[in-house]
């Protein structure tokens, strides 16, 4: 099973992580990396993190390249993880579901975090199936259904 490794977004990879892609066809589904990192900056509950294979822990400069990003969010209880992204040569491998549950682990160390959540762009198929094999269910909240163009989901404890 791949493993992942999570560190910060910093001077050293910022390049790396923005350049990142995914495929032509799943670009209407994801944020870019820039974006993230610009409301990131603005908003101190947001946690942009790069995604590495576990291979690179303990190295100070990392031996391989980043894998993808995600970024989470702690609001009001509740540990929204708002985006995952795998470059487009690093999918289908694992990496996709390890960082997921490497951000669960993580919200779960919260206190505060009662509830965690994701959501994904209708149609995006792929998200869909990849949270609900994590044990997301569709999250039953009045603004949830209001919105046409996400699905909300929260993690079923």
């Amino acid at each position: 099973m791949v493993k992942v490794h999570l560190r910060n977004v910093t001077l050293d990879n910022f390049r790396e992580c923005i350049s990142l892609e995914v495929d032509k066809f799943q670009q209407e589904f994801v944020a870019s990396n820039v974006q993230s990192l610009a409301e990131a900056k603005v908003n101190p509950n947001l946690f942009p993190l790069a995604i590495y294979d576990a291979a690179v822990a303990g190295y100070e400069k990392p031996q391989l390249p980043m894998v993808g990003f995600t970024m989470y969010d702690i609001t009001d209880g509740v540990g929204f993880i708002m985006r995952l992204m795998v470059a487009r040569q690093y999918q289908q491998q694992g990496y996709g579901k390890a960082a997921m549950l490497e951000v669960i682990r993580r919200l779960k160390l919260y206190p505060e975090v009662e509830l965690i959540a994701t959501s994904h762009r209708r149609g995006n198929e792929v998200a869909s199936k990849l949270y609900r094999s994590l044990g997301f269910v569709d999250w039953d909240i009045a603004w949830a259904k209001e919105q046409e163009t996400e699905i909300f989901l929260k993690l079923d404890s």
